[in-house]
């Protein structure tokens, strides 16, 4: 985190030291650092409410082109303003193109769709999807740089990386041969479950399983899902605006998370710890 950031931390923590009860500022203070964790994601989201409550039909600029050019703007304003390192800023764009991929091929498979109109596609698929990806990828960056967190216990490394690239297959292979999931999801068990975070949101040092802080996290995405679903953003086989997502997405997202996570400890690898 940069130097202006610290400084808003402190005198926004000695704030509330002064005024509350140490319990309920250490609650707050976890909430405002998850919201300014969340930042891309938030304004990601933000976006796509508003621009479907205003967006004019018929506008000489698509709803979806806008939102490729906003989310652009986003990700330079946070490497302007020192949000987001380099290094982060590289991973971020895996996540994009790893995210791209599968979307185009979802798109082929007929998972979902994208019914408006716009030019900024590759395949059918609007850019913008990609920053949804690179949006969680960002939170679990920030979350660990503002959290100052710990992994311990963490497994050999190359573990990760095969059960993410499982993961990542199973979501190509369900549609050839058999979905794999509830396998995978044993899989993130018995490899995660001795694994602590370690973070602080305020005075003392917390700690969380791992596998309990995926499950919380994809508690929040699927919730995020559903706001792209009821603007009808982007639509399910067989669904329609206004419609709530299936429950099953809430196990992919789970299990995508741990794509996500193995992607972002290509920069935060000093986070982990097999102690």
């Amino acid at each position: 985190m940069n130097r202006p950031n610290l400084s808003i931390e402190r005198r926004l923590g000695d704030y509330m030291r002064a005024r509350l009860p140490l319990g309920l500022a250490e609650f707050l203070m976890f909430g405002l650092k998850m919201a300014w964790a969340c930042l891309f994601a938030g304004l990601m989201l933000l976006a796509i409410i508003v621009t479907k409550l205003i967006w004019p039909e018929g506008a000489a600029l698509a709803r979806y082109d806008f939102l490729v050019i906003y989310a652009v703007g986003i990700q330079v304003a946070l490497l302007t303003f020192k949000m987001e390192s380099w290094a982060e800023a590289k991973v971020i764009l895996l996540f994009h193109i790893s995210g791209t991929v599968m979307e185009i091929f979802k798109l082929q498979m007929g998972s979902w769709g994208y019914p408006e109109a716009g030019l900024l596609k590759i395949g059918g698929v609007p850019l913008f999807s990609g920053f949804m990806y690179a949006s969680v990828g960002s939170f679990m960056a920030r979350a660990i740089r503002i959290f100052d967190m710990r992994f311990e216990r963490y497994p050999p490394f190359w573990t990760t990386v095969l059960l993410a690239l499982a993961i990542y297959g199973n979501f190509f292979s369900q549609h050839f041969i058999s979905d794999f999931r509830y396998g995978l999801m044993l899989a993130t068990v018995l490899v995660f479950w001795r694994v602590r975070i370690y973070f602080t949101p305020f005075g003392h040092r917390l700690w969380m399983p791992l596998v309990l802080a995926a499950f919380l996290s994809s508690l929040f995405l699927y919730a995020a899902e559903n706001i792209g679903t009821l603007t009808g953003t982007w639509l399910y086989a067989g669904a329609h605006a206004f419609s709530f997502t299936s429950l099953s997405k809430l196990g992919s997202w789970y299990l995508l998370l741990y794509v996500s996570f193995a992607q972002v400890t290509l920069v935060h690898r000093r986070a982990l710890s097999r102690a």
